[in-house]
């Protein structure tokens, strides 16, 4: 029977189980949010909570015993300067568990585990602004090509004939050569 045993063992041995719960709770105060499984979630919740009751306290007891567990000197810092500072009024519950989807690899079920006094950041998908940067500095080598040309249309008008056929020359230059493939580490070009 496991009567008063709740430790979540997380399929792990005592050692590896501290060290990824330390891990995780440094990640959760560096970063205010982390996604992990919903088990690891459940099972960071006590300790990240505990680590924020030491960091209330403030003492020098705590914060060395906070470091005996989390062991980086930048976390614990920033855990005592700011995560506790910002969680004063608060008796407990300094932890959200937002449940998501399944992972689409292997179902597992994920979480957010977040502080619930923390600001709100707004993350913003720099894709978009990538390819609008794309478009443009292609059409910008379109733009340019052209202009040099008029200035030489209008001086020879007599030599129009010869100025056609000077422009089918350069079309050719200007087509863009066909895709490098690669199969099997072979290019198109090479035979066996």
């Amino acid at each position: 029977m496991r009567h008063q045993k709740k430790t979540i063992k997380l399929g792990r041995t005592a050692e590896h189980r501290k060290a990824l719960l330390a891990n995780q709770v440094c990640s959760l105060i560096e970063h205010q949010r982390i996604t992990t499984t919903l088990a690891k979630a459940k099972a960071v919740r006590p300790l990240a909570e505990r680590m924020v009751t030491l960091g209330k306290n403030g003492s020098i007891h705590a914060r060395r015993t906070a470091l005996a567990v989390l062991r980086q000197k930048t976390a614990v810092k920033k855990l005592f300067d700011d995560i506790a500072q910002r969680s004063a009024e608060r008796n407990g519950g300094y932890t959200r568990i937002v449940k998501l989807g399944p992972r689409k690899s292997d179902s597992a079920r994920m979480a957010f585990i977040e502080w619930v006094d923390a600001e709100q950041v707004i993350e913003e998908k720099p894709a978009k602004e990538k390819k609008a940067k794309r478009k443009e500095a292609e059409r910008k080598p379109q733009q340019k090509a052209p202009e040099p040309e008029k200035p030489e249309r209008e001086e020879p008008k007599k030599e129009a004939p010869a100025a056609k056929e000077e422009q089918p020359a350069a079309p050719p230059a200007e087509e863009p050569q066909p895709k490098k493939r690669r199969w099997f580490g072979r290019k198109s070009g090479e035979e066996k």
